[in-house]
C-alpha cells in the first residue's frame, strides 16, 4: 500500500496550483466610498447706480442665483437676468434693507443708507389748510381719483425702465419736487412733481417707451388732460395740464415720441408741465431720477 506524504495532504486540500501562479484571495463586500462634500456656489453681491436718496430711484442687479427681491419686506419685480428698479420716497426714512433669496433659500441682505433732502417749505399763516370746497368739485373727483389708482395698478410689457430717463419737455423749471406749504401750523400736500414754465402748444415727448395707461380727453378737475405711461417695473410717468393728448389707452410709445402739448387746463395759473414720476406708490424728483434740466 502507498503512503502519503505531509505534502501531498497539504495540495489536496488547497487545490492544485501551478507552481509559479499566484493564490487569489476569495472576493470580499468592499465598502462605498463618501461622496465628496457640495460646494454651494459663492453668494455675489447686489449691484447698482442711482441716487440713494428721498425721491431718489436705483437700477439694480440682484445677486447671481436669486429667484425673488423685496425692499424693506416689499416684494421687487425682478427681470429674467436679474435687473430691477428700487425707489425711495420723498418722505423714505434714512435706511431701507434689500433682500434676495437665491434657489437653493440662502439668503443676501443688503442694508442701504437713505440721505435725507432739505425741501422748500413755505409757511403762511393766514390761510387755512383746506378751503370749503366746490360741490361739483366734491362730485367729480371720486371718480378721477378711481381712474388715477386704477391705471398706477396696470402692469404692462413696457421696458422703458431700463432706459434713462429723458426730459419731456425742456425750459424754465418752475416748481421743484418736494415743496410744501405749511397753512397755520398744519402741512398741506407735497408737490408730488416737477413743474415746467413753457408755451401751450410745447410738444411733449415720452421720457422712455411705455404704455399708455390712461389719457383723459374729459379735463379732470385738478390735472386737466393728464396722460399717463407705464414704463414696466412699476414706474410710470403722469404729465399733466395738457391742451391735447395725442395717443390713446394702450398704445405703445417710443422714447422722444411726441405724446401730446402743454397747456394750462385743470387747476394751473398759466401754461406748464407738471411732470412726476412713481414707482409702486413711490413718489420719485425726476431731477434725481433723469438729471438736471439740459
Amino acid at each position: 500500500m502507498r503512503a502519503w506524504g505531509v505534502g501531498t495532504l497539504v495540495v489536496a486540500l488547497t487545490g492544485c496550483v501551478a507552481p509559479g501562479e499566484p493564490m487569489v484571495a476569495p472576493p470580499t463586500a468592499s465598502t462605498p466610498r463618501p461622496a465628496p462634500p457640495t460646494v454651494a456656489p459663492p453668494v455675489t453681491p447686489f449691484r447698482w447706480t442711482g441716487q440713494l436718496s428721498q425721491g431718489g430711484l436705483i437700477r439694480g442687479q440682484a445677486p447671481t442665483g436669486a429667484v425673488s427681491v423685496a425692499l424693506d419686506g416689499q416684494a421687487v419685480p425682478l427681470a429674467l437676468d436679474g435687473a430691477f428698479l428700487a425707489g425711495f420716497d420723498r418722505d423714505a426714512g434714512p435706511s431701507a434693507e434689500l433682500l434676495a433669496t437665491l434657489a437653493d433659500g440662502r439668503q443676501v441682505r443688503q442694508p442701504l443708507t437713505i440721505a435725507p433732502r432739505d425741501w422748500r417749505i413755505e409757511r403762511l399763516n393766514t390761510l387755512p389748510k383746506y378751503p370749503v370746497p366746490d360741490p361739483e368739485f366734491q362730485r367729480l373727483r371720486p371718480p378721477e381719483l378711481a381712474q388715477i389708482r386704477a391705471a398706477r395698478a396696470l402692469a404692462t410689457d413696457a421696458e422703458g425702465w431700463r432706459q434713462t430717463l429723458t426730459w419731456p419737455v425742456t425750459g424754465r423749471i418752475s416748481g421743484l419736487f418736494g415743496a410744501q406749504r405749511v397753512y397755520r401750523g398744519e402741512p398741506g400736500s407735497y408737490h408730488s412733481g416737477t413743474d415746467v414754465a413753457v408755451p401751450t402748444g410745447t410738444i411733449v415727448r415720452a421720457p422712455a417707451d411705455g404704455v399708455v395707461i390712461l389719457a383723459a380727453q374729459q379735463p379732470f378737475t385738478l390735472e386737466g388732460h393728464l396722460l399717463m405711461l407705464d414704463h414696466g417695473q412699476g414706474l410710470n410717468s403722469a404729465f399733466l395740464h395738457l391742451s391735447r393728448i395725442d395717443v390713446r389707452v394702450g398704445d405703445h410709445v417710443r422714447q422722444g415720441q411726441p405724446i401730446g402739448a402743454v397747456g394750462a387746463t385743470g387747476r394751473a395759473t398759466g401754461p406748464h408741465l407738471h411732470w412726476s414720476l412713481q414707482w409702486r406708490g413711490r413718489k420719485l424728483d425726476p431731477l434725481l431720477v433723469t438729471g438736471p434740466m439740459p
